[in-house]
């Protein structure tokens, strides 16, 4: 096997971790053709040229010998829907995604967006930035509540992992309600989310950005929740619908939200979730970890062995709705 690389055609990383890269970089065209030159010698793609969905496809129909493309993010199967590649290329061309390798990390930020609701974070900052030593009052029991995630892929089941562990009660959407996992207590599926909703005191949505999830926790949804849930996003920002998420923190209904994800990012500085005591804002940085590009390097390679061997890939993306 033969690695072709040349970093002088690569944006310069700004952190651990930047498959993006520089923003401000270009290529000359010189550079460019280099690189396109590279990429359509390649039969394996570690990354999505550029991130960018028009890269792909470019590269996908200008070389015929290119048979899989491995994503570095979670929700690559999105940035290969949005190349609009055609069945035959689809058919050709399998992609894999690094998800599993974020559930860790994205695990422990919706254990502080648990924690923060249950013991009333922003309460505890407003009377710091007083200086007000206030009467007692009682915060809620992690142990005594519960949970309901959306979406049980790989951050999913981190997610119940780590808070069956803390003791909360689980519920977790799958296709089949009549699934099984340790650390949940019970399936549902999307169709019975108006009928469970109402009992949770958490809500962490961790489901992919697809046509079927879009704006899923929306205006109907919120209308059932539990007065005071908290709610934590860490899934994609299409799954929600702002404008109910903002009214609904308003009123009370969400009682404090974490929010790593949003419909459009950077999330706009008009925005009235930059001024809401109730909400934490992560910029898309939650999922980020030191050891990230290891990780995924060491998915690669497993799926790469798999695919010298003969054996089936891991994290496929579904073609049809693309996560």
């Amino acid at each position: 096997m033969t690695l072709l690389v040349d970093p002088s055609l690569l944006p310069p990383a700004r952190h651990r971790a930047d498959f993006s890269g520089d923003p401000g970089f270009r290529r000359t065209p010189e550079q460019q053709r280099k690189f396109e030159a590279l990429l359509d010698s390649a039969d394996v793609l570690l990354g999505i040229p550029d991130v960018d969905p028009a890269a792909l496809a470019r590269t996908v129909k200008s070389n015929p010998r290119l048979r899989w493309v491995h994503t570095t993010s979670a929700g690559g199967g999105q940035q290969v829907g949005n190349a609009g590649l055609s069945p035959s290329h689809l058919q050709r061309v399998t992609f894999t995604t690094s998800a599993g390798v974020h559930g860790s990390p994205l695990s422990e930020f919706v254990v502080l967006g648990v924690l923060c609701g249950a013991k009333d974070l922003p309460r505890l900052l407003r009377l710091k930035d007083r200086r007000q030593w206030s009467e007692r009052w009682m915060s809620r029991q992690i142990s005594r509540q519960k949970v309901l995630i959306l979406g049980f892929g790989g951050i999913g089941r981190a997610v119940a992992r780590s808070l069956s562990a803390l003791g909360m009660n689980v519920t977790a959407t799958a296709r089949h309600a009549d699934a099984e996992h340790p650390d949940v207590d019970r399936f549902v599926s999307i169709g019975e989310l108006d009928d469970v909703v109402g009992e949770m005191d958490v809500i962490v949505c961790a489901l992919p950005g697809t046509d079927l999830t879009r704006r899923i926790v929306g205006e109907r949804l919120l209308a059932r929740v539990k007065r005071g849930v908290t709610f934590v996003n860490v899934g994609r920002g299409s799954v929600v619908d702002e404008p109910a998420l903002i009214a609904a923190l308003e009123d009370g209904r969400i009682g404090f939200a974490a929010l790593d994800v949003f419909e459009v990012e950077p999330l706009p500085a008009a925005s009235p979730l930059w001024e809401m005591p109730n909400v934490l804002i992560s910029p898309h940085t939650a999922a980020l970890a030191v050891d990230e590009e290891a990780a995924v390097v060491e998915l690669f390679a497993d799926n790469a062995t798999r695919l010298l061997d003969g054996h089936e890939l891991v994290n496929v993306v579904d073609t049809v709705e693309f996560y």
